[in-house]
C-alpha cells in the first residue's frame, strides 16, 4: 500500500465534514473508532473547531504504533461513519484517491466467509452482502432462496414452514433424502423437516416482517444461520422426488 498523507487527509475531510456534525459527536465516533487517546495538533490554517477536532484525532491515529492495514480501516471507518449518507462515495473516492482503499474493510470479511465453504447459492445469494456488512440482508436472501427452490423440486405451492413440514414429512411428503423404512432413516428425515420449518419460522419470517433495525443480526450469528441453510442445501441436493 502506498504511503498516506494523513495530513492532507485530516485537513480535507476537517473542512468538508465540520457542518455535518458537532464536536461531541465526533469525541464520541472517535473514541469508538479510532480507539486512541486524542492529542492536540494546532494548525493556524483551521478555523473551525469541528474541523480542528477531526484534524487532531486523525493526526492522532497517524501517529500511534498499529499495524499499517488497521490504522487504514480505522480511518475509513471514521470518516465514513462521520459522512451523510448523501455524500458517502465522495468521501469513498477522496479516501481511494489517496491510498485509502474501501475495499481494505472488507477483505477480513471476505476471508471468513469463504473458510466456510458455503453451498453454492448460499454463496451467489449472500456473499456480496455479507462483504459488505449486511448480515440482516445476507441471512435473508439465502433464507428466501432455500425456500424458493424447496417449492420448485417438491412441485408444491405451500410456502415457508407449512411448505417445509409438508414436503418433507416421511408419510406424504415428496422429498425424500432417505428410505424411511428403518428408525435412524425416519429420524433423519424429521430432522430435515423440523430443521427447514424452524429456518421459516425463525430466520426467514421475522427478516421478511421485521425492519432490519428492529431485528439485528451480528457477524457471528450471520455465519451461523448461512452454515444452517448450506447444509439444508445439500440435504436438497441430495433428495429424490417422490409423487
Amino acid at each position: 500500500m502506498s504511503e498516506i498523507n494523513y495530513r492532507h487527509i485530516a485537513t480535507q475531510i476537517g473542512d468538508s465534514l465540520k457542518y455535518s456534525t458537532s464536536v461531541n459527536e465526533i469525541d464520541r465516533i472517535g473514541q469508538s473508532i479510532l480507539r486512541v487517546n486524542k492529542e492536540n495538533f494546532p494548525n493556524s490554517s483551521i478555523t473551525s473547531v469541528r474541523a480542528q477536532s477531526l484534524y487532531n484525532w486523525i493526526m492522532t491515529l497517524a501517529k500511534t504504533p498499529l499495524e499499517n492495514s488497521e490504522r487504514t480501516k480505522r480511518l475509513i471507518n471514521f470518516c465514513l461513519e462521520l459522512t451523510p449518507d448523501e455524500f458517502k462515495r465522495s468521501t469513498i473516492d477522496f479516501l481511494e484517491k489517496n491510498n485509502c482503499p474501501y475495499s481494505l474493510l472488507h477483505k477480513d470479511n471476505l476471508d471468513e466467509f469463504l473458510k466456510r465453504n458455503f453451498h453454492s447459492n448460499v454463496i451467489k445469494h449472500s456473499q456480496k452482502l455479507f462483504i459488505q456488512g449486511n448480515y440482516f440482508h445476507a441471512v435473508f436472501e439465502a433464507a428466501k432462496a432455500f425456500n424458493k427452490d424447496v417449492k420448485e423440486k417438491s412441485r408444491c405451492d405451500k410456502d415457508g414452514q407449512p411448505l417445509m413440514l409438508n414436503v418433507w414429512g416421511c408419510e406424504n411428503g415428496v422429498l425424500k433424502i432417505t428410505k424411511c423404512e428403518s428408525q435412524t432413516d425416519k429420524d433423519y428425515q424429521d430432522g430435515i423437516k423440523f430443521l427447514s420449518g424452524g429456518l421459516m419460522s425463525a430466520i426467514r419470517n421475522p427478516t421478511a416482517h421485521e425492519p432490519a433495525i428492529s431485528w439485528p443480526i451480528d457477524k457471528q450469528d450471520c455465519l451461523d444461520i448461512l452454515s444452517l441453510i448450506s447444509f439444508l442445501y445439500r440435504q436438497l441436493d441430495k433428495s429424490v422426488y417422490f409423487k
